[in-house]
């Protein structure tokens, strides 16, 4: 199931220093959203090749529980028969994690960086990878928001041939930010594209509109806003009589 990035930010909030996570994905097929990446205040998992849903679910789940993400989803495989066959990847607070069974189809394999994960199966190539981490890696930590980083590093993958399956027309692509933190990206945290000839360009135009959405919405909380300083005025009217 074509190509996933998992990654981990520190960045401050308030003062206090936070993690952020983040899985995006795109493939052939409809729907990837529901299948593939998982995500927490602890962490992100993407499951996928033959994909069995429950890896990255109880992934998610044991990471949440305290289990490292190695010691969680190499746990599961364990358990798992099919798991030759499987491609599963993550991070949590403090590690990374990836595996690609020998029973995937080509090209597949995995990247680890300090931070993130990257994993294809059914490839043009290992540059579809490459680029996908080379993109995250430039803008790792930057100022823009990690949604719009993610989708970055799959525009990335995609330009260099991504799934080599020209025969499927469907596709989708989806990703899942999540964090420890207080502020948020309002509705841009959590998007996908279902079924679609271009799922990477319908993400990016996906987010975008989102964000529009969440800036409008701002935007009329303030213009409601009473005006504090006719309200401390009025309190001192008050008072005096």
């Amino acid at each position: 199931m074509t190509f996933s990035i998992c990654v981990r930010e520190e960045y401050e909030d308030d003062g206090d220093e936070q993690l952020r996570f983040g899985v995006a994905v795109t493939t052939r097929l409809p729907g990837v959203g529901t299948l593939c990446p998982f995500a927490s205040e602890h962490g992100a998992v993407a499951t996928q090749s033959l994909v069995n849903v429950d890896l990255g679910r109880s992934g998610i789940e044991y990471i949440d529980d305290g289990l490292a993400v190695d010691d969680a989803l190499q746990s599961l495989l364990n358990a798992d028969e099919g798991r030759e066959q499987r491609q599963l990847h993550g991070v949590d607070a403090e590690g990374t994690f990836a595996f690609s069974g020998e029973e995937c189809n080509g090209w597949y394999g995995h990247v680890e960086g300090e931070n993130y994960t990257v994993a294809g199966n059914l490839l043009v190539g290992e540059e579809v990878v490459e680029a996908t981490a080379d993109a995250y890696e430039s803008t790792a930590n930057g100022d823009a928001p990690l949604a719009e980083r993610l989708i970055e590093a799959l525009e990335a993958g995609h330009e260099v041939g991504g799934d080599k399956r020209e025969e499927l027309p469907v596709q989708s692509a989806a990703l899942l930010v999540t964090r420890t933190g207080e502020d948020a990206d309002g509705f841009t945290d959590d998007l996908r594209v279902d079924a679609t000839e271009t799922p990477v360009a319908d993400l990016r135009a996906t987010y975008e509109e989102a964000k529009r959405g969440y800036e409008i919405i701002l935007e009329r909380q303030e213009e409601q806003r009473p005006d504090e300083t006719e309200e401390e005025v009025g309190a001192s009217d008050v008072s005096d009589e």
